[in-house]
């Protein structure tokens, strides 16, 4: 997981502003291309409108606030023993299982007689859980954040933290990536109604592909 950053480096007073700089520079970089291809996936595959688009991207950003604030408060209580339990797969098992469930709910609603809750508020989970999995994924300034909230030693601070990460993490290019993507599609399926379900079940496919890789990674 790369490097853990030295908490006594960073002074107290500014401890908050440095953990939201060391978000910022996770949703900047490697944010987007470890993420990208799960939601670009999932947008592309849904089919909705520019707004759904937005929608989806909003509750794929809260998914990984909920995660870092969640992760920073279980370091804060529970030491370095959440840094060495996350090096021994967790993090893939959730992203594969979350990919894969996205991908078969891509399957269901393409249905023409899905239930109403796969067509309608089901569809928020997805966005939600892989924001929230895809937030387990071993890097140096995860670690960064889980040494920062373990030194701390107090559950209250190391949810603050990860919460002012998530909110740096938040400011990612996939805020304007993922509505062009929508845009893209929308373009592609008019007046192509056959192509529609094409593009659902090819990125359902591709979702549980990228499921199944996760998976492997933990055997």
């Amino acid at each position: 997981m790369g490097e853990f950053l030295n908490p006594e480096l960073i002074p107290q007073e500014t401890t908050l502003f440095a953990i939201w700089l060391l978000g910022l520079s996770l949703g900047l970089t490697a944010c987007t291309v470890t993420c990208l291809p799960f939601m670009g996936t999932w947008v592309l595959g849904r089919g909705g409108s520019q707004a759904q688009a937005l929608y989806d991207t909003a509750l794929f950003v809260t998914g990984r606030i909920i995660a870092y604030t969640l992760l920073g408060a279980i370091a804060g209580g529970a030491g370095m023993w959440l840094s060495q339990a996350m090096r021994g797969g967790t993090g893939n098992l959730v992203i594969g299982l979350a990919s894969i469930a996205a991908g078969i709910w891509l399957l269901r609603a393409g249905k023409p007689h899905s239930p109403c809750g796969v067509a309608r508020g089901a569809g928020s989970m997805p966005p939600l859980l892989m924001g929230f999995s895809l937030s387990l994924t071993p890097c140096a300034p995860l670690a960064s954040l889980l040494a920062v909230c373990a030194a701390a030693g107090s559950v209250k601070l190391g949810m603050a933290n990860g919460m002012m990460f998530g909110l740096g993490a938040a400011l990612t290019p996939l805020l304007i990536l993922l509505p062009l993507i929508s845009l893209l599609g929308k373009s592609l399926r008019d007046n192509r109604e056959w192509l529609t379900r094409w593009i659902r079940w090819g990125a359902a496919a591709v979702l549980m592909l990228l499921g199944l890789r996760r998976l492997l990674l933990v055997l």
